[in-house]
C-alpha cells in the first residue's frame, strides 16, 4: 500500500507493508527509541532504561508469527521508520465484530512531527472501515499529553473507559473513540480476537 508524500517530505514516498519475524529486530529498535523519548518523565526511568532489545525483539518475533492483529512496516523511501498494528477491538466492553482497534503506531523520533503519524492513522482508519468495523478505539497513557492532542486532532475522543498499565509502577490510560460508518466486508468476518499481549 503507496501513498504519496506530503509537503513535509517533498519528494519522498511513505508504504506500508506487512512485517514478518524478521522485522522484529528493527520493530524492537523503533519501539524502544519512541518510548525512551516519549515517556521520559512519565514512565520511571529505570523501566526505560531497562528495555532491552533482545527480549523485546524476541517478544516481536513470537508476536508476529502468531498472527494476532495485522502489523505494518512504515518505509519512507524503502527505509524502515516505524509499524502500526490494527485489529478488532480487544476490550471486553466492546464488541469484536463491530469495534476495532489502533492497536498502536510507533515512528522512530527523527520522524515525529512530519505528518507522518497522521496519515499512518488515517490509512489505519481506512482498513479497518472497509473491514466493516464501524467506531475505532485505541488507548493512550492519561498524562502523554502530546499523544492526546495528536488523537484528538484526528476526531477521537475520550469515552469514559480507563485502565491501568503496569510499567514500573501504576500507570492510568484511557480509551479513545472515533465512530464511523462501515464499507466493504462485514465485522463478522473479522480475525477472532487474539489474547492481549501486545500493550
Amino acid at each position: 500500500m503507496t501513498f504519496d508524500s506530503n509537503a513535509a517530505y517533498i519528494g519522498s514516498m511513505l508504504n506500508l507493508r506487512s512485517a514478518t519475524p524478521d522485522d522484529a529486530a528493527t520493530m524492537a529498535s523503533v519501539h524502544i527509541e519512541a518510548w525512551r523519548a516519549a515517556y521520559r518523565g512519565l514512565v520511571p526511568e529505570p523501566f526505560l532504561a531497562a528495555l532491552d532489545r533482545d527480549r523485546r525483539t524476541a517478544r516481536f518475533r513470537e508476536f508476529l508469527a502468531s498472527g494476532a492483529g495485522d502489523t505494518y512496516i512504515i518505509e519512507r523511501d524503502s527505509e524502515p521508520v516505524g509499524h502500526l498494528t490494527i485489529g478488532p477491538c480487544r476490550d471486553d466492553d466492546l464488541d469484536e465484530r463491530t469495534v476495532g482497534e489502533i492497536w498502536g503506531i510507533y515512528l522512530a523520533p527523527a520522524h515525529w512531527r512530519r505528518g507522518i503519524g497522521a496519515r499512518v492513522c488515517r490509512r489505519a482508519e481506512r482498513i479497518l472501515r472497509a473491514r466493516g468495523f464501524g467506531p475505532i478505539v485505541l488507548w493512550v497513557f492519561e498524562g502523554n499529553a502530546s499523544a492526546r492532542r495528536f488523537y484528538e486532532a484526528m476526531g477521537y475522543a475520550p469515552d469514559a473507559a480507563t485502565k491501568t498499565a503496569e510499567v514500573g509502577g501504576p500507570l492510568p490510560a484511557i480509551r479513545y473513540r472515533k465512530d464511523g460508518p462501515t464499507t466493504g466486508a462485514l465485522a463478522s468476518k473479522a480475525p477472532r480476537r487474539p489474547p492481549d499481549r501486545s500493550r
